[in-house]
């Protein structure tokens, strides 16, 4: 037996699964949960020795044998987070993640600096806001400046999980690129970005490798904590957005695919730099050596999760419920900004329902109402991607929200396309996994290699595979209306 190992650092949980590419098998997966440290200013941090038990649990949990066989690894980790650490590779603060949002007057203050928001769009293809690392980065240096004088090491949490397996610190273009520091375009570091932040903060940031090349080697050092064999490639990783691009088959034009987790994103391939930064599209590179252009909103999951754990519901029975609604939820429109939002930016925004009167105020109204706002917030990005071009044809779903078939119809009905759902669940590990087996023969064409791989490796679970009610379009075409209508009349009470 021979696996490669692709690696899940979501925000819940680090998962390590074990794919044998030459049965087209998951061999062995363990995961390990998370905690969240949240606070009522934006805040939302985690503990990095955290991840270095994390990490460890889910390797011993393996068989002598299933690890031995272990050839490369491959590591996924949630995007923008900030793992500041000193010369002796300490941390100097928790880890801030994508979705602390504390970070608003960091934000207005390299925006302004750098000549406005078009400006800061021409360095790094992006808006500067609270989700990305750069802000965080001036935020340390405000809030703990003892703290930043000791800091030698800028990663994001992927970075850091390939630092504890082979004691390289670099960095690639995928992940780089959530950065707000990085220009997708020259593939560089942005100097006049770091420059605002701190004039030393350009000669702190790694080495950019190529999306097929190794990060490094496993370490003695981490082969016997491990108990991993020694000397084999961990590749360079990348954002889950990217790995998950390409375990779902992203790696071409024709499909978006639809990330449905604690955060929801939608994206596709494409082989120019796209993005519309100002109206949500985020202009991010791939970890295939593309572009990945990509709406994200920090709120997708948590909606129906806080409203089944205030129903008192298990997730089948939450589910069950809102089937019993109409499409459109009778009126009730569920504004899911729980943890405030990226898109649209509203760092301050909150949830709220809207829409309830003495008739439609029912438990199966609100239920569906929460689960149609997560698709509502990312239906604005297929009329972006049409702006630039994209002509989309299917879009294929993950995460947690994929499991649920009402999920799948409604997200169908909503965008009026048909809905794919990979054989593999854990789009971000296999994708993770796939890029360690690129890593270890890249080919003479890399991005055409792993074009083959993904046409191999990754199956589409056609019992899943969903298609739009065209009765429905009208009805969630008003209900989307209604729901922009609201976002726009709250907008000023959140600012």
């Amino acid at each position: 037996m021979r696996t490669v190992a692709g690696i899940d650092m979501g925000t819940q949980s680090i998962k390590i699964m074990l794919y044998d590419w030459e049965i087209k098998c998951i061999v062995a997966a363990h995961r390990i949960p998370m905690d969240i440290i949240t606070g009522n200013d934006g805040t939302r941090e985690q503990k990095i020795e955290w991840y270095q038990i994390a990490l460890l649990g889910c390797f011993h949990a393996f068989s002598d044998e299933q690890r031995a066989s272990i050839a490369a690894i491959g590591i996924s980790g949630h995007q923008h987070g900030f793992v500041p650490l000193d010369e002796q590779g300490n941390a100097l603060y928790n880890v801030k993640l994508w979705n602390d949002t504390s970070t608003t007057e960091e934000c207005r203050f390299i925006t302004e600096a750098a000549g406005g928001t078009p400006a800061v769009i021409k360095e790094v293809q992006n808006c500067m806001l609270p989700g990305f690392t750069a802000p965080k980065i001036l935020w340390l240096k405000r809030h703990f400046p003892e703290a930043y004088r000791k800091l030698r090491y800028i990663m994001l949490p992927h970075n850091y999980l390939n630092f504890l397996l082979c004691g390289e610190y670099s960095a690639e273009c995928g992940d780089a690129s959530g950065t707000a520091l990085f220009n997708g375009i020259t593939r560089t570091w942005s100097k006049k970005i770091c420059d605002i932040i701190d004039k030393n903060l350009y000669n702190l940031l790694p080495q950019i490798k190529k999306s097929w090349e190794p990060c490094g080697f496993v370490s003695p050092q981490a082969a016997a904590l491990y108990k991993i064999p020694e000397g084999i490639p961990v590749s360079t990783g990348g954002g889950d957005n990217m790995m998950s691009a390409i375990g779902t088959g992203t790696v071409n034009h024709g499909c978006l695919t639809m990330s449905m987790g604690t955060s929801g994103t939608l994206f596709g391939y494409s082989n120019v730099p796209v993005s519309d930064p100002e109206h949500g599209l985020s202009g991010f590179n791939d970890s295939t050596g593309g572009y990945l252009p990509l709406l994200c909103t920090m709120n997708c999951t948590v909606a129906t999760e806080q409203t089944r754990k205030l129903f008192r519901l298990a997730v089948q029975d939450f589910d069950n419920i809102a089937a019993q609604a109409n499409p459109g939820a009778d009126g009730i429109i569920f504004l899911p900004f729980f943890n405030g939002e990226r898109t649209p930016n509203l760092p301050r925004g909150q949830a709220g329902i809207c829409g309830i009167t003495t008739t439609n105020n029912t438990r199966q109204n609100i239920a569906r109402a929460a689960m149609e706002a997560s698709v509502y917030s990312m239906k604005t990005g297929t009329t972006l991607f049409a702006r630039q071009g994209f002509h989309t044809t299917e879009i294929r779903l993950t995460g947690g929200g994929g499991k649920s078939r009402l999920w799948r119809q409604i997200t169908a009905d909503i965008m009026q396309l048909p809905v794919k759902i990979p054989v593999q669940e854990e789009s971000a590990a296999m994708g993770a996994a796939l890029q360690a087996l690129w890593c270890l023969n890249p080919g003479q064409t890399p991005c055409e290699t792993m074009q083959r791989l993904t046409s191999d490796h990754i199956l589409i679970d056609e019992t899943k595979t969903t298609f739009p009610d065209s009765n429905k379009k009208n009805i969630y075409e008003d209900s989307f209306n209604k729901y922009m209508q609201y976002v726009t009349l709250l907008t000023p009470a959140w600012q």
